[in-house]
């Protein structure tokens, strides 16, 4: 399959929305003046960092998946946090599309493993971004203070080198394994997500076709109640 030309990867898309009003502010705000790598990295530490990592809110309609969403609830889990990061990234004139990966979570809370019945994340989302020639992942998932909360590596970017998950945490305990890559897609292939979580987690979204069952609860207070750090 030929690579795509990476001007294709600056247009808005459905969900990778880089034409909303909120997503430019947002990209104006951030990126700064300089070389694509310097302003891509500031947007990078703007999304991961200005937005709280939630796994348990997830709302996989359109509108949830949205990276204008992200904008206005100011949580997020991994794919429309990478989808915020694509397009701002395109806003601000770079390139950016997103990737996917299935990854084994060795450090789920109690609850996400009961109900998910699975420590495998399928199409786990991170963020690829053209900067000098090749494409470079980011993975803006994890902010900061959970990671100093909970004892994570924090993930870097420098714009340089990529940036996705450590195996292991502060500790030495496993952390994040990847198990199979996805490719990348100029928008979020939601139809394709929603018929694999289907698949595998049909405990998860019992009752509802585009809201999980974690959504009553309290993910930070999860965390903090388990006998040693977890995610």
């Amino acid at each position: 399959m030929q690579e795509p030309n990476p001007q294709d990867c600056l247009a808005p898309a459905e969900l990778v929305d880089a034409s909303h009003p909120a997503v430019l502010a947002f990209a104006s705000e951030h990126a700064g003046e300089g070389t694509d790598r310097e302003r891509a990295v500031r947007l990078y530490y703007a999304v991961r960092d200005g937005f709280r990592y939630d796994p348990y809110r997830v709302d996989l309609e359109p509108h949830g998946m949205k990276a204008s969403t992200v904008l206005a609830n100011g949580y997020g889990w991994c794919v429309p946090k990478a989808a915020l990061l694509a397009a701002a990234c395109r806003a601000a004139g770079i390139p950016a599309r997103v990737g996917f990966a299935d990854v084994r979570n060795h450090l789920s809370t109690a609850r996400m493993r009961e109900s998910m019945n699975t420590d495998v994340f399928v199409w786990h989302g991170y963020t690829e971004i053209w900067l000098d020639g090749a494409w470079r992942k980011a993975t803006p998932a994890f902010n900061i203070e959970l990671c100093d909360r909970f004892g994570l590596l924090p993930l870097e970017f420098d714009g340089i080198s990529d940036s996705i998950y450590h195996p292991f945490d502060k500790s030495g305990q496993r952390h994040m394994e990847y198990l199979r890559q996805h490719g990348s897609f100029d928008d979020v292939p939601l139809d394709l997500l929603l018929e694999e979580f289907r698949r595998v987690y049909p405990r998860w979204l019992q009752g509802s076709a585009t809201t999980g069952s974690l959504a009553a609860g309290d993910f930070l207070a999860d965390v903090a109640k388990e006998s040693a750090p977890r995610l």
